[in-house]
């Protein structure tokens, strides 16, 4: 059994290196019991699961090296009752999407019609509630009274006007058809008037940055466009070195995901104080809430249904796309790197690709990952005054690792039979999860 557990899980590269030097994270003391190296002694020093095949619950129970983000919570603020991040910024973020209209007038018809199109107020404006908790979170620590001051509301509204032009370009790069369960703009009116009407929304997101005034606030967010370009620059690329794969792929994470929400974080923080560790506390804690949602988002790809989705499963895969889950199958399935070399071009690839991560445990692996970084995330934000807002982006990173596409807040595990038969004799096997939407 000790020579299967090396043979299944030798390094290909510094991955905890690539982590801590790309995405912020600090390495833990290494235990006796964390052998190997690589990706397979990531998770070795990460979590440890204990098997509950028949038991559902709401997350996978584990015992961890790292602490829990209830955990940190109780240490640092044991009285605390987290609270509802969702209803907690309901207030600060009424007629959101109203005002990012406002933004938006012109006097063509049709350019209205798209830059509206997506601003319908059916989006979860995931972005703008961090912004707004972290705003007045920032605001209590810093003596204030905790109430949002109108340039940080407008950071919250100029973080989902990039973040919805991202989406527009997105669309048009991949050729989607369905976006947030609707047709896309360049399904509907042509992939030249997207690819305007993206460019319209991050004007006018620009205009609305310099009306704050704050050339540090200014400067911080013009690196989260520049950071956007060079992630889909960096996603259209593949790394011949499998060692450089996996820092490759979280470098791209933080840059087309993370550094909008780190960025604005830091934004708002820096409108109500001077002190750099403030700031850093903000940056950090948006950087690791948003490498790890889009971790979950790459696990959702393999372990969600279509409908749930709002498009097709294995999209990822389809796009030519190796995802968290694919490299950590590439452990135990060396054939996957020709696949990611030929970017599942070749015919069968996506079906095998499929298979091949279902059969392993990079699904899981993504997962364990994931909760590392929302365990990072607490232990920043922990470090400011507590605070009803403070608690709530606490709260938000258990939400972040049992999300869902359609909707973040209703969600359960449901575990399939533990897959004991395949030929993988190692610690780490765990249940298979299967994500299904609560109604």
């Amino acid at each position: 059994m000790a020579a299967q557990w090396r043979r299944c899980w030798r390094g290909h590269g510094a991955v905890m290196g690539a982590i801590g030097a790309v995405c912020g994270v600090q390495r833990r003391p290494v235990t006796a019991c964390a052998r190997g190296t690589g990706a397979g002694r990531l998770i070795t020093e990460m979590l440890f699961p204990i098997r509950h095949p028949s038991r559902p619950c709401s997350v996978p129970r584990y015992r961890s090296v790292y602490p829990s983000p209830q955990t940190c919570c109780c240490r640092v603020h044991s009285d605390a009752k987290l609270k509802d991040p969702f209803s907690l910024a309901q207030e600060d973020l009424k007629n959101l999407y109203e005002d990012i209209k406002k933004q938006l007038l012109v006097s063509k018809a049709e350019l209205k019609s798209l830059c509206d199109y997506y601003f319908d107020g059916k989006g979860k404006a995931f972005r703008p509630m961090i912004v707004v908790l972290m705003a007045r979170a920032c605001n209590i620590h810093s003596n204030r009274d905790g109430d949002l001051l109108p340039a940080q509301r407008s950071i919250a509204m100029i973080s989902e006007m990039i973040h919805t032009a991202s989406l527009v370009h997105d669309d048009v790069i991949d050729g989607a058809d369905m976006r947030r369960g609707k047709t896309t703009i360049n399904e509907v009116w042509g992939e030249r008037k997207a690819i305007l009407a993206g460019d319209f929304i991050l004007s006018a997101a620009s205009m609305a940055l310099a009306r704050i005034g704050n050339t540090a606030v200014v400067s911080v967010l013009s690196q989260v466009i520049e950071d956007l370009v060079r992630g889909e620059f960096m996603q259209l690329g593949s790394k011949e070195n499998e060692n450089e794969r996996f820092k490759h792929y979280l470098e791209k994470t933080f840059k087309k995901t993370a550094s909008l929400i780190a960025n604005s974080c830091k934004a708002v923080s820096i409108l109500v104080s001077s002190d750099p560790e403030v700031h850093e506390i903000a940056y950090q804690y948006g950087r690791n809430v948003g490498i790890a949602f889009q971790l979950v988002d790459d696990m959702l790809d393999f372990t969600s249904c279509a409908n749930q989705l709002g498009k097709p499963s294995a999209a990822d895969l389809r796009l030519g796309l190796a995802t968290g889950p694919v490299l950590f199958a590439c452990q135990q399935f060396p054939e996957l790197h020709s696949m990611i070399m030929r970017r599942f071009g070749s015919d069968g690839d996506v079906d095998r690709a499929w298979r091949y991560v279902l059969e392993s445990d990079g699904v899981e692996q993504t997962s364990f990952l994931a909760q590392r970084y929302c365990h990072e995330a607490t232990r920043q934000i922990s470090r400011l005054q507590p605070s009803p807002e403070r608690d709530a982006l606490i709260r938000l990173t258990e939400l972040v690792l049992s999300r869902d596409k359609s909707h973040p807040q209703h969600i359960h595990l449901i575990y399939s039979e533990p897959r004991s038969r395949r030929s993988l004799t190692h610690p780490l096997t765990h249940p298979s999860v299967c994500v299904c939407l609560h109604v």
